[in-house]
């Protein structure tokens, strides 16, 4: 007999249909007329199928004693209407096969409250809860979200490489790749080594940034976008930061600051109207449960325009409103979260894009103005979360691009197949990044990023 999602039969399932049901028992209650309730989850939806099992069923008395939380069962039976509140059907076995037993004694999840600290040592059995299953639902959603986004649009979903010899942020903080034997040339006590012996040839890292790699076939193929892991060898141990996470990332030829920032403003309105859309009862969870608030600030993302605000502009809004923050700002510094979210959430009351940021700050990449002070970058800001997406129009000089590179201490050399671009045919072009645990964080009113992926990877962490 085949197997019917609980959420299907929670939705579509009708009185006398015969079905087979499997999954985790979440809890189970024995009563003294000769039958036992049992609570059953396989993780397509929140809510649990009741089950009804009588003792007249084949080895009831000699199963039902190993049907405990976390055990896995097989159920066939009969849906029936159910007069319990709150349900509309419920399953009365037929036969149940208890396929992997649990121990009560040992199994970490019960029928309590658990911390958040306490799940990420659990990690993989963190998603058996009501949390974390939701938490993976509206992360999927939004990964369809994304692909439908682009795909819809006509971009070519781009693979590019996890391994690579180029610092796309020039910052340096990358993971380094090597075959070379590190206990052999430490006991050696060699200082320098020679590169040309690694399996590469030369140094070599996991990538922070599929965008260089983009560009070349944005300008070749038209709108693409990469979808794939990132990693940031950065030591932050903060609710905000991971060495490893997933970037989506868009690049599209001809497009100028302005069709950057339009794109990236339709691309939240439509990943939070999917995931309201399709994961209303996952919503309904989080608003309950972790974040009162996320809806109503998802409703602002989703109905109120992005406002548009040149960074010059934002410092002087925040240096006159009076307010006491924890890192002072003037003209040239990084904007923290706690001015993001006096923005968006205070000041305006609404996502707000920033612009035209002082090139001391940004990439070599980034497009520089005709002032000699800013570049064409944009960060979009939202409720709650602050930074969402950050991007801007490439610069596509060559001579403007050397400078730069000389600015930032890198060597063009090391980027040759990069300048070629702007060698034969360069263009206008443009592109921005969205992490997605970020977005994950935006939707569900998780306050700590390392509850939105599956397995964290963080200083010291790199369990499962």
């Amino acid at each position: 007999m085949p197997v019917t999602r609980i959420a299907t039969l929670l939705r579509d399932g009708q009185p006398g249909t015969t079905i087979n049901a499997r999954g985790w028992v979440r809890t189970r209650r024995d009563s003294k007329n000769g039958f036992s309730f049992i609570e059953l989850n396989d993780g397509s939806c929140m809510k649990n199928l009741q089950i009804v099992v009588e003792n007249s069923v084949p080895g009831y008395e000699d199963s039902i004693r190993s049907v405990t939380t976390g055990a896995s069962i097989s159920v066939d039976g009969v849906l029936k209407e159910s007069p319990g509140k709150g349900q509309r059907i419920e399953l009365h076995a037929t036969t149940l096969l208890v396929l992997g037993a649990a121990d009560p004694q040992t199994y970490p999840l019960q029928k309590k409250g658990h911390t958040f600290e306490f799940l990420r040592d659990i990690a993989h059995l963190r998603p058996r809860t009501n949390t974390f299953g939701a938490v993976a639902r509206v992360r999927n959603r939004i990964s369809w979200s994304i692909h439908s986004f682009f795909q819809n649009r006509g971009f070519l979903y781009l693979n590019t490489p996890i391994i690579t010899t180029s610092d796309c942020e020039g910052a340096g903080e990358m993971f380094q790749v090597t075959t070379l034997d590190l206990a052999m040339l430490a006991r050696k006590q060699i200082e320098s080594i020679d590169w040309k012996q690694d399996f590469f040839g030369k140094p070599a890292s996991l990538t922070v940034s599929g965008q260089l790699e983009a560009e070349t076939y944005a300008t070749a193929i038209g709108d693409c976008y990469t979808f794939g892991p990132t990693f940031r060898a950065e030591n932050s141990n903060t609710t905000r930061h991971l060495a490893e996470f997933w970037m989506v990332e868009p690049e599209m030829p001809f497009y100028d600051l302005e069709d950057n920032m339009a794109l990236a403003e339709s691309f939240i309105r439509t990943m939070v109207s999917d995931v309201l859309e399709h994961c209303a009862e996952d919503m309904e969870f989080f608003s309950q449960r972790i974040d009162q608030g996320v809806m109503a600030r998802l409703e602002t993302i989703r109905s109120k325009d992005f406002i548009r605000l040149p960074y010059t502009e934002a410092i002087e809004i925040i240096r006159n409103s009076g307010r006491k923050f924890d890192y002072a700002v003037e003209w040239g510094s990084d904007l923290q979260t706690e001015h993001e979210r006096f923005l968006t959430e205070e000041h305006f009351g609404q996502p707000v894009i920033l612009f035209n940021y002082p090139r001391t700050l940004k990439p070599f990449y980034m497009r520089c103005n005709e002032d000699g002070k800013t570049v064409r970058a944009m960060d979009v800001l939202v409720p709650g979360v602050g930074e969402i997406i950050g991007g801007s129009q490439r610069e596509e000089r060559l001579d403007v691009l050397v400078q730069r590179m000389g600015e930032c201490h890198l060597n063009p050399d090391d980027y040759w197949w990069y300048t070629d671009l702007r060698k034969y045919g360069t263009v206008p072009h443009s592109g921005f990044g969205l992490g997605l645990e970020r977005a994950v964080l935006l939707i569900t009113g998780m306050t700590n990023i390392r509850d939105v992926i599956p397995f964290p990877r963080t200083p010291g962490h790199a369990d499962f």
